[in-house]
């Protein structure tokens, strides 16, 4: 019995753990992934045990390949479901009771750090923008951004796009798809009104969607690319991109568990939709976030498309990515999806997703 990185969907699992670990490449057990580095599960106990020391058991509480899922994002290859996945675990930790039994997180000196950044946000917007006097923990803000981290070619793609509405029969050249001027540059979801980033889509579809086109219109596509080892901070999925295996111990994994709320509310940041007429003091947290990002050492931040399936990226500094060449498209449909006003939000609430350009 083997098992293998996707089994668990772990990045530090995958990209440095099992494969260190690891002293041969087959077909896993579990998953049937085929061609991969495996291992035996026992192989991995250590590591897990130290993750289970961070819950305790409680009859009200839930399975631990349950928590595992809800907590890390562990266990989300398609063909791991909770017999699978309890099965693996029971042999990773030598005890086919234990998963069996129900659980909860051990109580950690839990931060108020999303209530705190809710007062942070607040004030940015109605009361001070440049000397706020909300106090927020940058030191433990700044510790988390290293766990959003990638740099890799392989999470990420190194050429984006890039569109514009044409406006006369001509296509728009390639040296005005970039970002605008710095007296041009109007306030951005993550940059401030004069400072330009550059904003690029992951795929054509992303990029037109994002430029909220009508039916019939003609948008020019550039596509940009992207040096390697471009420091990004991913907001798209905090949970899939924090690791609790690279944590030192149990109050380690309680403290991450309990920011982890925190990190997906910055991810919501950069994608809820803002209507035009607001943007300017809507924008304000995102680009007080997107700021502190820049401070530290960061080359942009990558989030979720509120309009597409794909993701954005804001580029701090637009030299960075080289442009290649202009394509035409006729947008062919919009389409618009609504609620009722007395329906709560959802974290994205699909307000207009464009259809495919083409």
């Amino acid at each position: 019995m083997v098992c293998c990185p996707e089994c668990f969907g772990d990045r530090h699992l995958r990209n440095s753990l099992i494969p260190l670990l690891s002293t041969e490449v087959g077909r896993c057990t579990y998953c049937e992934t085929d061609g991969v580095p495996v291992l035996p599960p026992a192989g991995l106990s250590e590591y897990f045990e130290l993750l289970v020391s961070a819950y305790q058991p409680d009859a009200a509480g839930k399975l631990l390949v349950r928590l595992f899922r809800e907590d890390w994002g562990l266990f989300d290859h398609k063909r791991m479901d909770d017999p699978r996945a309890k099965d693996l675990l029971g042999e990773i930790l030598d005890d086919g009771e234990i998963v069996r039994r129900a659980f909860s997180p051990v109580k950690s000196l839990d931060s108020n750090r999303l209530a705190d950044w809710e007062k942070l946000r607040d004030e940015l917007r109605y009361k001070n923008r440049f000397f706020p006097e909300e106090s927020f923990d940058l030191v433990r803000l700044e510790s988390l951004l290293s766990h959003l981290t990638t740099a890799s070619t392989d999470e990420v793609p190194v050429t984006w796009y890039r569109a514009r509405i044409q406006a006369s029969d001509a296509a728009i050249p390639i040296t005005e798809m970039g970002a605008p001027p710095n007296r041009s540059a109007s306030h951005g979801r993550a940059n401030p009104a004069g400072i330009p980033y550059l904003y690029l889509g992951s795929t054509e579809d992303t990029a037109i969607s994002e430029i909220r086109p009508h039916t019939g219109e003609t948008a020019c596509l550039a596509d940009f690319r992207t040096p390697a080892g471009l420091k990004l901070v991913d907001l798209r999925r905090p949970r899939k991109m924090v690791s609790p295996f690279l944590l030192a111990d149990a109050e380690d994994i309680g403290r991450m568990r309990s920011d982890l709320p925190f990190l997906e509310r910055l991810g919501d940041e950069l994608t809820l939709p803002v209507v035009p007429q607001s943007a300017a003091i809507d924008y304000t947290p995102s680009q007080y976030l997107c700021e502190y990002i820049k401070h530290c050492g960061y080359d942009g931040v990558i989030y979720r498309s509120s309009v597409s399936d794909g993701m954005n990226l804001a580029l701090f500094d637009p030299a960075r990515a080289e442009p290649g060449h202009v394509s035409q498209y006729r947008v062919k449909r919009v389409s618009v999806s609504i609620a009722p006003l007395e329906e709560p939000d959802s974290p994205l609430p699909p307000l207009a997703q464009p259809g495919p350009a083409a």
